[in-house]
């Protein structure tokens, strides 16, 4: 079976059609650059114009750097422009698709999803936390399979400052931080989140998954299990596709 599914991030609008049985893409992704601003009406275009590119005409996921709750409404907009808070996206998004059947749920929730049915977090119970490293920081925490959605934890305060404009890889390349000082505040984070969450399990997303041996074994005094996501930055495209799926 195959669905289409979305990445919205910071940076790119990213997306590719999905076969759910394995979980990988059965096209290479295509991507268009976020709009700056990145107003509703902008990001629905460049949504549109990655759908267009592979000629889509079925169901389609879609995932949004933010708190999305019941049918699909925007909650808060931290890497996006504030109009799209209140914002009924799905209604927004299938209009411009043409009145395709759409699905929205948060980013790093549909990375986790995927990474928990094809990937690092495959058979693992307890807790399992999963964090995407980009523009900010996303994190899906999992109780013994079961998804807490909309966490947000990259706004929990680290040293007086919100943790991913500290930590994030957004905050690595505009500080010039080296892989060692930027491991150092990833340290900070994590076992700020080990503190609250006691968990058995970190997985390490975002586009920097590529790059985990250069800052995972910089990493240290973390009781926990810390390893990169295993469908790297491909997690968010599977996870929306799963969602889209679920709801068709």
């Amino acid at each position: 079976m195959q669905i289409f599914g979305v990445d919205i991030g910071g940076s790119g609008i990213k997306g590719a059609p999905v076969d759910l049985d394995r979980g990988e893409l059965t096209e290479e992704r295509f991507k268009v650059l976020t709009p700056h601003p990145a107003t509703p009406d902008a990001v629905a275009d460049g949504v549109r114009d990655v759908v267009a590119h592979f000629d889509w005409t079925g169901p389609v996921g879609i995932t949004f750097p933010g708190v999305v709750t019941g049918e699909a409404t925007i909650r808060t907009a931290a890497n996006v422009d504030k109009d799209w808070i209140d914002t009924d996206a799905r209604a927004l998004l299938s209009g411009r698709l043409g009145g395709l059947p759409v699905t929205v749920l948060n980013d790093a929730d549909a990375a986790g999803v995927a990474e928990m049915q094809f990937g690092a977090g495959r058979d693992h119970q307890g807790t399992v936390i999963l964090l995407t490293f980009g523009t900010g920081i996303g994190s899906a925490l999992f109780i013994d399979g079961t998804l807490v959605p909309n966490t947000e934890l990259g706004h929990l305060e680290l040293g007086g400052h919100e943790a991913e404009k500290r930590a994030s890889t957004k905050a690595k390349d505009d500080h010039e931080l080296t892989w060692e000082h930027w491991a150092r505040r990833v340290t900070k984070y994590l076992a700020h989140l080990e503190m609250l969450f006691s968990p058995e399990l970190f997985i390490i997303g975002g586009g920097v998954s590529r790059k985990s041996e250069k800052f995972l074994p910089l990493i240290e005094d973390i009781k926990a299990e810390i390893v990169p996501a295993q469908l790297q930055n491909n997690a968010g495209i599977v996870g929306a596709a799963m969602r889209a799926a679920k709801a068709s």
